[in-house]
């Protein structure tokens, strides 16, 4: 379990993200690919279910034993808080109810954020779109590691450890690596938050809010679903730097698996990235992909050729800092999906 890992350093590279390009390249081959932009509109109404979900599993799980309680958290709960987490990844996109309406999709965030039991839809956002649009950027880029992560969780044991506080690292490290002023959506979110868990807690008890909370921490750390979080960009074969999953735990997590598929089109929902697929499959099937997210886990903490050292990064030349406000913060597939509503306008 004291095994270092063999690499010191990061994967430096110096040239542009490859979705740009190959996004560029598809549209110009499969034009009609347009036609998948958009919100789904099933979406809104599946998050709604598994919100209420929770909210009943609240009124079952009120008066059994902690261990039980752990263990439905685990396996259950735990198990729709991250898919609600990869909603607000969808909503990030707009993919509740479209580029033209914002805050819609920023309220209704905040409706989906409410069985996580942390106030984290509104901020996500913002970073989340500094991720897509700075990939791999030493400076902006808040998915990328830290070189003190890398450096403190550089052994088997260690690597093992930072799986496990994944969620705390992953939801702390924008705050140092590239804090943005807050913003009165995120007073808002909070708001709303503080509201229904002082709700949970008046009408269910502690037990229940401890039972959201302790769902949301296990299911981000070591849990097959939380996978996903190192199978996308960990560099598990040289020089790629984005890998997809097509397994059947995608079904949960609103196809965040077909990784490539979301980098190269964020404007496509995750219900449509396997037409995507299907459209273009030469631009997919020939690179390295996973087939197991708990394989990823396990080969994460044993494999000393990966550890948090294996990401690929790169340095610009020239760093102007985002705009502060979130919804200033661009993407370009805000801008696709903008002209594709006009046309249906």
């Amino acid at each position: 379990m004291g095994q270092r890992v063999s690499r010191t350093d990061f994967e430096w590279v110096y040239d542009d993200q490859p979705h740009t390009r190959r996004r560029q390249e598809m549209v110009k081959k499969y034009p009609h690919i347009k036609k998948l932009f958009g919100p789904d509109p099933k979406f809104k109404y599946i998050v709604s279910a598994m919100v209420l979900t929770q909210i009943v599993m609240l009124y079952v799980m009120q008066n059994q034993s902690w261990p039980m309680i752990v263990l439905v958290a685990y396996c259950f709960g735990g198990v729709i808080n991250h898919s609600l987490m990869l909603a607000n990844h969808e909503i990030s996109h707009n993919m509740a109810f479209g580029y033209a309406r914002p805050l819609a999709n920023r309220y209704f965030g905040m409706w989906c954020n409410l069985p996580i039991g942390v106030p984290m839809s509104v901020s996500f956002k913002k970073y989340h779109n500094l991720h897509h649009r700075h990939l791999a950027d030493d400076d902006l880029d808040p998915d990328v590691p830290t070189l003190l992560e890398a450096k403190l969780f550089c052994t088997t044991l260690g690597k093992f450890v930072w799986v496990c506080l994944q969620p705390f690292f992953y939801g702390l490290r924008p705050l140092f690596v590239n804090p943005l002023p807050v913003t009165k959506l995120e007073l808002i979110n909070t708001a709303v938050q503080l509201t229904f868990n002082a709700l949970v807690v008046l009408v269910f008890g502690w037990r229940m809010m401890a039972y959201l909370l302790i769902g949301s921490v296990l299911a981000m750390g070591l849990h097959p679903v939380a996978g996903h979080f190192i199978a996308e960009h960990y560099m598990f074969a040289k020089g790629f730097e984005t890998y997809s999953y097509y397994g059947p735990l995608n079904w949960i997590t609103f196809n965040v698996g077909y990784h490539n598929e979301h980098h190269d089109f964020p404007a496509i929902p995750g219900s449509r990235l396997p037409e995507l697929k299907k459209i273009a499959p030469e631009y997919y099937e020939t690179m390295p992909q996973h087939t197991s997210w708990v394989r990823v886990l396990y080969d994460f903490v044993t494999d000393p050729a990966v550890g948090p050292y294996a990401r690929i990064k790169r340095k610009s030349l020239d760093k102007p800092k985002p705009a502060p406000v979130a919804e200033s913060i661009g993407l370009i597939s805000d801008s696709w999906q903008r002209e594709v509503e006009q046309k249906k306008r």
